[in-house]
């Protein structure tokens, strides 16, 4: 019994990519990251996003000087800001309203609402969060979130800042004091003690 020997068939080389295509694709990139066009949506809950996400778009924190704009139609918006749990009364709304938006388009959940569902999560009018009714890109956390934390948001989603995330360590707590047993009582004559490494 003979084993045959194959070779691998040779890759097929790469069509050279066209140059004014790439440099329209990078011009694009570019110009993406400096004018935003934002439709903002609530889908429900206590508004309390949607007063912080306000005081983005406001004078005090003006985000048009980034290129962030307030759009009153999702057909003109890049970026759809969300608040709120998903609500079975305005998911197909809001679900309609991410397809009016032109592609490339970005989807940003803000508060732990939109993120998880928040406290009204089991509620019998909510789906839960915004991610079971459209594709979410970013999250922002919070309960509301404040205007620096979404503004932070946007610019890491951007590329215009770096990201910064504190290391985390984990460790076994440790007491300066010792630990009784819980169980020991009064019918033993020493309790356990478990001291502190």
């Amino acid at each position: 019994m003979t084993a045959e020997t194959t070779t691998p068939a040779a890759p097929e080389p790469a069509l050279p990519e066209n140059p004014l295509a790439r440099a329209l694709r990078d011009l694009c990139q570019r110009m993406f990251r400096r004018s935003l066009w934002v439709y903002h949506a609530n889908s429900g809950g206590c508004n309390g996003c949607d007063i912080e996400v306000l005081n983005v778009l406001a004078p005090h924190y003006d985000a048009e000087r980034f290129g962030i704009r307030l759009v009153g139609s999702p057909r003109h918006a890049d970026v759809m800001l969300c608040q709120g749990p998903a609500m079975r009364a305005t998911a197909a709304a809001l679900r309609r309203a991410y397809d009016a938006m032109p592609e490339p388009k970005l989807v940003f959940a803000i508060g732990s609402c939109a993120g998880g569902g928040g406290i009204w999560f089991d509620s019998y009018a909510v789906l839960g969060p915004v991610e079971k009714i459209l594709p979410v890109t970013y999250y922002i956390p919070g309960c509301p979130p404040r205007p620096e934390a979404i503004l932070y948001g946007v610019a890491v989603a951007l590329g215009a800042v770096p990201k910064k995330a504190a290391p985390v360590e984990f460790r076994q707590m440790v007491y300066p004091f010792p630990r009784y047993h819980p169980g020991a009582g009064p019918h033993q004559l020493k309790p356990v003690i478990y001291e502190a490494p």
